[in-house]
């Protein structure tokens, strides 16, 4: 091999391994498998390496790419073990892509800026997250149709539920004990409000503790995985969810058991149980509750308000039509066609990918209350179990209908130019985060004639 192609190779190498680390960041911070497989392909296309092999599954990314037939193919893997909400470095990683398919950076700037994101800390201290946490629960217990006294309990329990599953993620303990812990402490609140003599419904009280751990975002993205052909990818994820609901009956029902035996015979509860409160109501929790969660996730501060207003806006007409006599389902999947179509233009005007509108937008209609319900009353048996099952087949027509309608409406909201169907034909479903159209041909050959 001559210098010039170990050059070639070694240049190969650097730009495999930018994609890879794109990917990694994509969907570490909760992309869908389509997202991050087109993105790593724009940027790989820009920096010439045509037919490359993409694969992207739950825990894992990896991009193969064969530059001469008579060479061996070059592999790269990488592994995404740890998934969580960071949409500062997801904004930054979508601008870091923009400006490189653009043109505006080469291959060495742009891994010296990706690892600058990667080093950076968080914006905000951890208490931030902490507190953010704690008024997202209390926000949604008040649109459940909580008290006063529920929207305390909630914030302080979803204050010390974090501070737990902080303590236990940081001596690696997995995500199953961490929501076993999450279910305990928050029955353990319940148990505690039941001993005085407030006047709350102690299964609300319970609902809206645990409101911080449902995985109604895991189940909605793996229905959109799912619907954008990444089937593996989506049953791993539902998986998941599942698992993480079932810690959460597990910490509940022995909380429960240790207040029994403590004294507390009379608590009675029902899984997933809510109040109902008036529209107005309604819309203020959700839209608090979306910026909050929004915060917990270190979304740009500019994005937040935003953010509160498409919620509230989105649970108004969900609550609308719902009203109006609609299926439950078809009311979802209107409120999210809304959430879809406005995303794009109010992520462009706030400088953010969609992701980060629509996911904090969609918190309050998620059906993780309906998975816990039918996960709890499965658990208990006998004539339970057809409720069970009728919870179960609600959430997941409710979580369909709401990645599906969030799909079309960001198939409406984003035009498709000529020069992108190519690019856009490889894949199903558009993006909420990453480019979205790659460069035309008049501007590769302005770019080519500048590098002449």
């Amino acid at each position: 091999m001559s210098q010039s192609e170990a050059h070639d190779v070694k240049e190969l190498n650097l730009a495999i391994d930018l994609c890879l680390r794109i990917g990694e960041m994509l969907l570490g911070n909760g992309a869908g498998a389509a997202d991050v497989t087109s993105t790593m392909r724009a940027a790989a296309q820009h920096l010439g390496l045509r037919n490359t092999d993409i694969d992207v599954t739950f825990t894992q990314i990896s991009m193969s790419h064969q530059y001469d037939p008579a060479e061996p193919t070059l592999v790269m893997i990488r592994a995404v073990p740890n998934r969580g909400y960071n949409y500062e470095d997801l904004t930054q990683v979508d601008h870091l892509v923009r400006d490189l398919t653009a043109g505006r950076i080469d291959l060495y700037t742009a891994r010296t800026r990706m690892a600058t994101i990667v080093s950076t800390p968080p914006r905000y201290p951890r208490w931030v997250v902490t507190v953010s946490t704690g008024l997202m629960s209390a926000a949604v217990g008040l649109a459940l149709g909580g008290g006063p006294y529920v929207v305390v309990i909630a914030f302080l329990a979803a204050c010390s539920i974090d501070r737990v599953m902080l303590w236990m993620h940081r001596r690696r303990l997995p995500m199953f004990y961490q929501q076993v812990a999450g279910g305990f402490v928050a029955s353990v609140f319940a148990v505690g409000a039941s001993l005085t003599d407030l006047d709350v419904d102690l299964s609300v009280v319970i609902t809206a503790n645990i409101i911080m751990l449902l995985a109604g975002i895991g189940f909605m993205g793996a229905l959109q995985d799912a619907i954008s052909g990444f089937h593996l990818t989506g049953t791993a994820r539902i998986t998941e969810a599942i698992i993480a609901t079932v810690g959460i009956v597990a910490g509940v029902s022995g909380g429960i058991t240790f207040g029994k035996a403590l004294g507390a015979d009379w608590f009675y509860y029902v899984p997933g149980r809510t109040g109902f409160e008036e529209i107005g109501v309604l819309m203020l929790g959700a839209g608090i509750a979306a910026a909050a969660f929004a915060l917990s996730a270190y979304a740009p501060r500019r994005s937040l308000a935003p953010i509160a207003v498409v919620a509230a806006v989105a649970s108004g007409v969900w609550r609308a039509i719902s009203e109006a006599g609609a299926d439950g389902a078809w009311a979802a999947a209107v409120a999210a066609f809304l959430v879809g179509l406005v995303a794009y233009e109010v992520s462009r005007r706030c400088g953010v990918p969609p992701l980060v509108i629509v996911v904090p937008a969609m918190v309050p209609l998620l059906p993780g209350l309906s998975i816990y319900r039918g996960l709890s009353l499965l658990t208990q048996g006998g004539f339970m179990v057809s409720q069970g099952l009728l919870a179960m087949v609600t959430a997941a027509s409710v979580a369909l209908a709401l990645a599906a309608g969030v799909i079309f409406g960001e198939f409406i909201a984003q035009p498709v130019q000529r020069e992108s169907r190519r690019l856009e034909s490889r894949l199903a479903g558009p993006r909420l985060v990453g480019v979205f159209r790659p460069r035309t041909r008049a501007r590769r050959r302005e770019l080519a004639a500048q590098e002449d």
